[in-house]
């Protein structure tokens, strides 16, 4: 037998050629596509090859390791940090290529969602083991009560008639809680919109009382009742003398009638000044104070409708003009998301259009290059996988967020400055 430096050598040797061997094969000389058309098959929408985590062989992306794990997908687009962060964490459960895959280890399906931020392992009862005790459904954790029944797991039973009930909470104007709280066991519990209140707008025994009537457009969100001109009583205004008005925004001084100078100000819009600024005497001021992203004579326009979420205005591919996107050429959608070059199959691209039931956007849009763009003769459809239903938003004097933010699959997201579930509370500096 040869001595053992020499077989090590041998064996080095032997690796050597392997490796050459594998490099050639890996090279793949038979490749038949040309080196342009092997990396069109690797390029993502945006030009980058394999997007910039492996590398680009006849036509197949070998995706790179890294320290913090593996980039796979056809083209590498894919890693557990891809999935978005909700209430501070990436899913709460399983990060797949973007996707969230919720933690059922029991096979319950009791936890569901998006972001797997359901749980309705919340509603049951430690004692009967039932969902809110048999007396209620559960829905993303939270438990609503049959009739007759409260509690956190509607455990408890209520000691009056459902008749009692509905008659202690129906306001005068026949509508349990003035349609504006939840009655328990007849008494109303009020939706409070005002976060920084002691009570809130919305008060009285049956939720009569509502301040926001008081409210000004313009300056609803402050602590200015009835434009400063008068005295809010359970949602009515006592104006000061020398002011008139529904609201006291009119001053008695003015030529113009208050519905000639609100007709002056609504203009093609339902509301005065677009639910944008404030009126007097047939005069728009837009709101929120300093922001020439609102402008024109009613405060038609609003440039805020062009922006995502993040702030940015048609995605980088588009300019704004009266609150509608103007597309770049090879650019298309509300907010100039979306490129009309593609470089998927479109295998590919559905597979990224279905959603956890196999269902191609839900059934409401259609697939390109992997995103769904959600049919817009329903404009109320939205979400990743057009899953979502906007009228679900909180609306305020009609509009949904209050035209002062954006929805986001039911929930309302505020631009700087607004507050509250419809964003309808202003927090930013007083008109001056």
């Amino acid at each position: 037998p040869a001595p053992p430096l020499l077989q090590s050598l041998q064996n080095i040797a032997q690796l050597v050629l392997f490796a050459v061997l594998c490099r050639s094969s890996l090279g793949h000389p038979s490749c038949r596509l040309s080196r342009a058309e092997s990396e069109l098959r690797c390029r993502v929408p945006g030009g980058k090859l394999c997007s910039d985590r492996g590398r680009c062989e006849c036509g197949v992306c070998i995706c790179q390791v890294t320290e913090s794990g593996k980039y796979y997908g056809p083209l590498c687009e894919c890693h557990d940090w891809m999935c978005e962060i909700y209430d501070g964490k990436i899913c709460a459960g399983t990060c797949q290529c973007g996707r969230c895959k919720c933690a059922n280890s029991e096979g319950t399906g009791l936890v569901y969602g998006k972001f797997c931020e359901c749980d309705d392992r919340e509603c049951i009862d430690d004692e009967t083991e039932e969902i809110c005790t048999g007396h209620g459904k559960c829905y993303c954790g939270n438990c609503y009560c049959e009739a007759g029944w409260h509690g956190d797991k509607c455990e408890f039973q209520c000691d009056i008639t459902p008749w009692e009930i509905k008659k202690r909470c129906t306001s005068s104007d026949g509508k349990i809680c003035s349609n504006r709280g939840t009655c328990v066991c007849g008494e109303c519990t009020c939706h409070d919109v005002d976060p920084t209140g002691d009570w809130g707008d919305i008060h009285g025994d049956t939720c009569e009382c509502d301040e926001r009537n008081c409210k000004a457009v313009y300056d609803r969100y402050s602590d200015d009742f009835c434009s400063g001109h008068g005295q809010c009583n359970c949602g009515r205004c006592d104006c000061k003398e020398g002011w008139t008005g529904k609201k006291c925004e009119h001053p008695r001084s003015c030529p113009l009638s208050p519905e000639e100078s609100a007709k002056k100000c609504q203009g093609n819009s339902n509301l005065p000044c677009s639910g944008r600024g404030k009126c007097e005497c047939g005069q728009c001021t837009c709101f929120p104070p300093g922001d020439n992203r609102v402008y024109g004579k009613n405060c038609e326009c609003d440039d805020r409708q062009c922006e995502n979420v993040d702030g940015d205005v048609c995605g980088g591919h588009g300019i704004c003009s009266c609150g509608r996107c103007i597309c770049q050429d090879g650019w298309f959608g509300k907010l100039c998301q979306h490129s009309r070059k593609c470089n998927m199959t479109e295998e590919e691209s559905r597979s990224l259009c279905e959603s956890a039931d196999g269902i191609l956007c839900s059934g409401k849009g259609s697939c390109h290059c992997g995103k769904c763009i959600c049919s817009p003769q329903e404009w109320y459809i939205s979400g990743d996988f057009c899953e979502c239903d906007d009228r679900d938003c909180d609306k305020h004097d009609g509009l949904i967020c209050t035209g002062n933010g954006v929805c986001s699959c039911g929930n309302c997201e505020c631009w700087e400055g607004w507050n509250g579930n419809a964003c309808e509370i202003w927090l930013g500096r007083e008109y001056p």
